[in-house]
């Protein structure tokens, strides 16, 4: 007698059924093509923009005996990605407006509507798109690229452009809990300021007024100063002690990195540690911090945009229309151009004017939330 086998299927797990039925396979098809159209964009126009910055400072580099391996692991290296998170924004739009485009070309959005799929479900790999491109600009932005834009920065002060500042005027700042130091000029290369004061305060009042010829950093030791043809007023009530000397060796919780800024020093800070050093500025009374602050809230902000960005691409693309994509191409490239531009002079008012950073880099968002909201309304359905 024969045996008899049954098999008994082994049950298949879908991608739909782990996630709820949050995403099918027309929804992986959709972030393929979306991520897919993304990188290909990235890839396109940072590969031309390779060309055209090499040409431009090729004369310099030679000039300055740069060698290869620099050029090529400490400068490229690191504006590749710099640059592509700085214009991610940009590359969002186009990959929406193009592939979505595409689809409406072919009718395979009009295919989607026509077996009941409503305008907001086809959105859903949109923004699932979104978010993984807004997460990883941000993670990029915020703790990945500034560490390479130091190596990219200093490559360029040496080999192309000096951004180290040489002097500073008019410092002033808290060095220490009710004590302000001022120096009327620093200079870097001798590591000295001149028309030196201190102020120590008590209660809101004056007890102690130092004021010095030069000041000089001693750098062996941290936050060491040497004070030279000095003079020291201390007040007690009525009666004032005055104090002077050729010398003195002092302690400020102070350093030339303070204020002699350097320029764009601010894309070479993590998140963490520039939430860190405008606090610590804010604290002492240093108010050349307004492009820290833009640069801190514009991580955010630029990662947020990916998702406004998006909406206004695929409800910009998703009608079929007459002669193909150029129209919707050139109208999307238009915004996207349009809200890089608003975003710097809205960021110029705040560097220059007394509009709040915050608010300055989050005004272009706003603004294209409100269009998204109008093309949404428009879209077809």
């Amino acid at each position: 007698m024969k045996k008899m086998r049954i098999r008994i299927p082994r049950p298949q797990i879908s991608l739909s059924k782990l996630t709820g039925g949050f995403l099918k396979r027309l929804d992986g098809y959709i972030i393929k093509k979306f991520l897919g159209t993304y990188v290909f964009a990235i890839a396109l126009i940072i590969s031309i923009a390779v060309v055209f910055d090499f040409n431009e400072k090729q004369d310099k580099f030679m000039a300055h005996d740069a060698p290869w391996s620099a050029i090529i692991f400490d400068y490229y290296l690191n504006f590749i990605p710099y640059f592509a998170n700085l214009f991610s924004p940009l590359f969002v739009f186009i990959a929406v407006i193009f592939f979505t485009s595409k689809l409406a070309e072919n009718s395979e959005i009009i295919a989607m509507f026509s077996t009941g799929m409503s305008f907001k479900r086809m959105l859903r790999p949109y923004m699932v798109s979104a978010a993984i491109i807004a997460v990883l600009t941000f993670c990029l932005g915020a703790y990945v690229i500034p560490k390479g834009s130091v190596t990219r920065i200093n490559f360029e002060d040496k080999y192309y452009k000096q951004r180290k500042a040489n002097s500073a005027r008019n410092i002033q700042l808290e060095v220490d809990s009710g004590v302000i130091a001022y120096i009327d000029r620093f200079e870097n290369y001798r590591q000295t300021g001149y028309r030196f004061s201190l102020d120590k305060f008590k209660d809101k009042q004056l007890v102690s007024h130092l004021t010095a010829r030069s000041v000089t950093y001693d750098t062996t030791r941290i936050h060491h100063w040497i004070v030279k043809d000095y003079m020291i007023r201390e007040m007690e009530g009525m009666k004032e002690k005055i104090t002077r000397g050729e010398r003195i060796d002092t302690t400020l919780f102070m350093e030339p990195a303070d204020f002699l800024i350097m320029k764009n020093q601010q894309e070479m800070l993590t998140s963490p540690q520039l939430s860190e050093y405008i606090d610590r500025q804010r604290q002492r009374g240093f108010a050349n911090i307004k492009e820290f602050e833009i640069e801190y809230h514009k991580r955010i902000a630029m990662s947020f945009a990916s998702f406004i960005l998006t909406l206004i691409g695929a409800s910009l693309s998703a009608r079929k229309v007459k002669g193909g994509m150029g129209l919707n191409l050139g109208i999307g490239l238009g915004l996207a151009f349009s809200y890089i531009l608003f975003q710097t002079i809205a960021s110029t008012f705040a560097v220059n004017g007394n509009m709040p950073p915050v608010i300055a880099v989050w005004i272009p968002n706003i603004l294209y939330s409100f269009i998204a909201f109008y093309l949404y309304t428009k879209a077809p359905k």
